[in-house]
């Protein structure tokens, strides 16, 4: 993709004016920020609306550039029936606007449609009920709701049916009880659903006789309906649908990636979507929504900003990529940046409150809680931000606090219940964290971060069974993460599965090269140590994976990673020509290494090996670690030898002896 010539710039900026005005007619307000945002980031190809225009310049009076308006052709029947209800239409988003969802639904809706889906049970009193029950009495069939609906425009059926899914997810929120309370079982329903699906149907079912065509906005609240019943094949097929019909509604793509898991449905619903600009934007927000950090989605990521250069959007899907990949610093410096330019976005604040947590940067973090509490502290991400200032600071209590207060505003914000995790997880309360993931893994399956705290927590109970599965859950969304794949080693350690406690050691050395080396090193995929070199290796990987070979009585397999573990204090040594001159370049001595180093002198010592052993010793004396088990060792090296000098010479003598007698 490269850059746009001026009739295609001409139309992408229709198409993405049209969705704007669309998305906003329709009360999707997101979605028309979204777009408009996009809008926004094209570069002005005309002198009269640049930058750098003078306003007493004489282009500055010029007429506006001619776009083409084109970006959606109605069908003559919905514009016939638009024109018809344009004042209740505008009656209908002005109670939306102010928030009465049951009011605008009634406008193009005024009966409960259909009765058995509003009302599917009718109370009667029971006369003969001494304790006063009610006697249930359910229609026998269900009456259709087409006649009601078949004079309404789709744009008006869709504000009157999504102001009452919205409506459903206010009073869901407000049955809802407190969260985490004792009453909080967390499966509060939205009421609405079943009445806005039998409309949806009967509208569908009976659109091929009525001679119109969809528009793609009903599509997409089916979808959001089938989605929220958990039938989600038949929901990405809406979607899908809907994307075609409409490209440019945000909600729908980003719908459609919520019901995405793995890298191969997204390849396999990729072939599906219309081949358009959105189709791009959609795989790479999907990649990195998976954590698909490769170069190929960079590369992508960067042909998609040079149409807009100044995408706040697409900004932070280069710093939440760089963020998965574990550097820090350029996401560090991405955010800041789109700090200074829009100083009172709050979208996607988490997520850099995260990072400066992760980097310790207190003063930083201290001063984005002030700026977004001033701009707007109602917002789940503010709360995320304050709570994660908290938790630097160690107050625990008071970062539930703000976690609580997040969810209360969203439900469904993740970063919240994963971060609440790992605060009760510090304050050593098992149950509420494992509670706190089990409901991040509910909002988002694709959350690793969830499945790990999980396995986390588990481990604490010494539960290591389900330690494992949790664990394996995580490295599977996170291949690539070593951390993912050393606690999957590690409870297979627990449980006594050794060899798969090995192989998923060495996958967490495969894993640290990835990052290191690209993903194109592929050292650890023979079994014995020669085929694990090629780079400086974690020394705690090799030093688990030879403690495995300790408890397999595979001494000499144990023996040689221990060696490795040593080598890397020291590092390969680069070539001449390499920047660093040939100098070695290791991790030097740590703890890890020390313990590898007093392990091969007591097995030196075993093997009658003593000046080895003593060699080996003398060097942890020197290191200063380990210091008292080396000279014990020291000294019963010594002892040994002198013992074995002394048995010599009295073998020596006695043999003297016999042969002068």
């Amino acid at each position: 993709m490269g850059t746009l010539s001026a009739s295609d710039q001409a139309q992408l900026k229709a198409q993405l004016q049209d969705a704007v005005t669309s998305c906003t007619d329709r009360c999707l307000y997101q979605s028309a920020k979204w777009a408009a945002e996009l809008l926004t980031s094209l570069p002005s190809s005309d002198p009269a609306y640049g930058s750098d225009t003078d306003v007493d310049s004489p282009m500055s009076d010029a007429p506006p550039p001619q776009t083409p308006t084109h970006a959606i052709l109605k069908d003559p029947i919905e514009a016939r029936l638009e024109a018809r209800e344009v004042h209740k239409f505008l009656l209908a988003k002005t109670y939306f606007d102010c928030r009465e969802y049951d009011r605008c639904a009634a406008v193009f809706l005024p009966s409960t449609l259909p009765k058995g889906a509003a009302n599917p049970v009718s109370f009667e009193p029971e006369k003969s009920s001494a304790k006063g029950k009610k006697k249930l009495s359910t229609p026998t069939k269900r009456p259709s709701s087409i006649d009601a609906i078949s004079g309404l425009s789709q744009k008006a059926l869709f504000l009157a049916l999504y102001a009452r899914y919205i409506a459903g997810e206010k009073r869901k929120d407000e049955d809802s009880e407190m969260i985490l309370g004792p009453q909080d079982g967390g499966v509060t329903l939205n009421k609405e659903l079943n009445g806005i699906s039998m409309i949806l149907e009967d509208w569908f079912s009976n659109l091929p006789a009525s001679g119109r065509q969809g528009q793609g906005w009903l599509e997409y609240l089916y979808g959001i309906v089938l989605a929220k019943g958990k039938n989600e094949v038949l929901a990405k097929r809406w979607f899908v649908q809907s994307v075609h019909l409409y490209p440019y509604n945000w909600g729908t793509w980003q719908e459609l990636s919520s019901l995405l898991g793995t890298a191969e449905e997204m390849t396999q619903i990729t072939e599906q979507l219309p081949q358009n600009l959105m189709t791009f934007v959609f795989h790479v927000y999907t990649s990195q929504e998976l954590y698909q950090a490769t170069e190929q989605v960079h590369n992508e990521l960067a042909q998609i900003e040079s149409i807009f250069p100044t995408s706040a959007f697409l900004k932070t899907q280069r710093a939440l990529l760089f963020y998965h990949t574990k550097d820090f610093d350029e996401a560090e410096s991405i955010f800041s940046r789109l700090l200074q330019t829009d100083p009172y976005r709050i979208d996607s604040l988490d997520n850099y409150s995260n990072i400066l947590y992760v980097m310790g940067l207190r003063p930083k973090l201290a001063f984005l809680a002030q700026l977004a509490t001033a701009t707007d502290k109602f917002r789940p991400e503010t709360c995320c931000v304050v709570g994660n200032y908290y938790s630097l600071r160690s107050e625990h209590e008071k970062a539930v606090m703000y976690f609580r207060r997040a969810l209360t505003l969203d439900r469904n914000f993740l970063s919240a219940w994963t971060l609440m995790g790992h605060e009760f997880v510090e304050m050593k309360n098992t149950h509420a964290a494992i509670e706190s993931y089990r409901r991040a893994v509910d909002v988002n399956r694709k959350d690793y971060r969830a499945w790990y705290g999980l396995g986390q927590t588990y481990e604490v109970l010494e539960m290591h069974s389900y330690a494992l599965f949790y664990h394996q859950r995580a490295a599977s969304l996170r291949p690539y993460d070593p951390k993912m794949w050393m606690a999957v080693g590690q409870c297979f350690g627990k449980v006594g599965k050794y060899p798969n406690g090995i192989r998923a050691y060495k996958r967490a050395l495969v894993a640290g090269s990835y990052y290191d080396a690209g993903a194109g090193s592929s050292f650890g995929s023979q079994e014995g140590v020669s085929g694990l070199g090629g780079g400086i290796l974690d020394p705690e990987v090799l030093y688990q994976i030879a403690l495995l070979y300790e408890r397999l009585n595979d001494m000499q397999e144990c023996a040689a990673y221990m060696e490795l573990t040593i080598a890397q204090e020291e590092g390969p040594e680069f070539d001449e020509d390499n920047s660093n001159d040939g100098e070695a370049t290791g991790v030097g001595v740590t703890p890890t290494t020390s313990k590898a180093r007093m392990w091969l002198a007591r097995w030196e010592f075993m093997r009658g090996m003593y000046q080895r052993s003593m060699d080996l010793a003398n060097e942890l004396c020197q290191d200063g670690v380990e210091v008292e088990d080396a000279k014990a060792l020291v000294r019963d090296i010594r002892a040994r030898m002198e013992r074995e000098k002394e048995g010599t010479k009295a073998a020596v003598q006695a043999t003297g002896k016999k042969a002068l007698g």
